[in-house]
């Protein structure tokens, strides 16, 4: 059975945050939600744990979700094993089993030396796997993280995913927030959100193929269609039309997002 968001809005006092937005979580498989700044990601996080209540569409849950919050969830006055403990109490895991998780997830996330540390002594690194370890720490068939990699060291954010890799062959669905297009490239299933409306969903490779027009590299920018990757210039051409003195490029997923959020602006 999936887990997932159909046709879900949101309103904010006056704002709308999401705007029919269809999101779908499957076992055994990582979906990431990805955008910038006030995109939605978060928002859509909290309603599909049932923290941001929908205004409209529905939303589909099980009973045993895992849930970091973007700000790791650490308690910083307390230590590693102090924050798992709490975590165990809270969902009612008999001390022999609390005992037994601690100890695996300890393991799995590298933090067994680091038992006794205080949160707030932890590295950003192994702060964010703490959070990831207590959200696991119920079992719970729904794992979802918001941000888990924002501002960790290129190091930490290959381990991160590497033990989320980890996590979905028990047949946990996991969801996770990102603005990191390189590490939603890497999921199963990616939903690109803009201004709370859904841009782009699928595989990689369907994002990559609904693309609107193309995408160059130029000499020079600053147009409304144009911006900067990598030290260079490039321009989307909503009808495929290359500019002179041009360059096809192989779009990847930054590039289609960014053209796809440019012709919906430009079709409103």
């Amino acid at each position: 059975m999936s887990w997932g968001l159909d046709g879900v809005g949101v309103r904010l006092g006056d704002a709308t945050a999401l705007d029919d937005v269809t999101i779908t979580v499957e076992p055994r498989a990582i979906t990431a939600v990805v955008g910038g700044d006030g995109a939605g990601k978060t928002t859509a996080a909290r309603v599909l744990v049932g923290l941001t209540p929908a205004s409209s569409g529905r939303v589909r849950r099980p009973a045993s979700i895992g849930y970091q919050p973007e700000s790791s969830g650490v308690w910083r006055d307390l230590t590693v094993t102090e924050n798992l403990q709490l975590v165990a109490g809270a969902h009612g895991v008999r001390s022999g089993e609390a005992a037994r998780r601690i100890g695996e997830l300890l393991d799995a996330t590298d933090l067994t030396a680091a038992r006794d540390r205080l949160g707030g002594r932890l590295s950003g690194g192994m702060r964010q796997k703490l959070g990831v370890a207590m959200a696991l720490l119920p079992d719970p068939d729904l794992l979802v993280l918001d941000e888990p990699t924002t501002g960790l060291d290129p190091v930490s954010r290959l381990e991160l995913w590497a033990f989320l890799a980890r996590t979905v062959e028990s047949g946990t669905a996991v969801l996770l927030t990102t603005t990191y297009y390189d590490e939603a490239a890497r999921a199963s299933s990616i939903v690109a959100l803009d201004d709370g409306r859904v841009l782009a969903t699928g595989p990689l490779e369907r994002v990559l193929g609904a693309m609107p027009g193309a995408v160059f590299e130029v000499g020079s920018g600053g147009g409304p269609r144009s911006w900067r990757r990598r030290g260079r210039w490039r321009l989307w051409s909503p009808d495929g039309t290359a500019p002179p003195g041009s360059t096809p490029v192989d779009p990847d997923l930054a590039d289609a997002v960014i053209a796809a959020a440019l012709a919906r602006r430009e079709a409103a």
